[in-house]
């Protein structure tokens, strides 16, 4: 499982024009689900992101984390995380999720998201959406649930 975080003041989610997602403080967070994940990997990335230090402190030092801030998460399926480019010029998702299960594991991080009593919102799974942010800092980090 890959995520993508963003710490932002703010981020939505529009669907043809229709807000469907929207946040203040916190974490714009994008999830692929690739074959073989588990719940897992959403507990294992729902942990890292909930406690990752990376909001300022009162010294302007990266010491709070999303539960410290109160912060929230906007939650973006994107199964284009998972697509491989090392070949040719068109991407292979050869590793992603099937949609059955990537929106299983989509919804269940959500859920253990919301049990950290994180403030969620989200996209809807399978949608083309326009998602917009004020990124914070700017500060993005690549998360991946495989152990190594």
């Amino acid at each position: 499982m890959i995520a993508v975080i963003q710490r932002c003041s703010k981020a939505k989610v529009s669907i043809r024009d229709t807000v469907v997602g929207e946040i203040g403080n916190g974490l714009l967070v994008l999830l692929g689900v690739e074959k073989n994940d588990s719940e897992s990997d959403a507990e294992y990335l729902v942990k890292k992101i909930t406690k990752l230090r990376i909001f300022n402190d009162k010294n302007a030092k990266m010491n709070l984390s999303l539960l410290d801030v109160k912060g929230s998460a906007l939650v973006v399926s994107q199964f284009t995380l998972c697509g491989n480019t090392q070949k040719g010029r068109r991407p292979s998702f050869i590793h992603a999720a099937s949609p059955k299960e990537a929106n299983r594991l989509y919804i269940y991080f959500m859920e253990k998201l919301k049990e950290q009593k994180v403030p969620v919102s989200s996209g809807e799974f399978g949608e083309t959406m326009d998602v917009s942010l004020v990124n914070n800092g700017p500060v993005t980090f690549v998360l991946n649930s495989i152990k190594k």
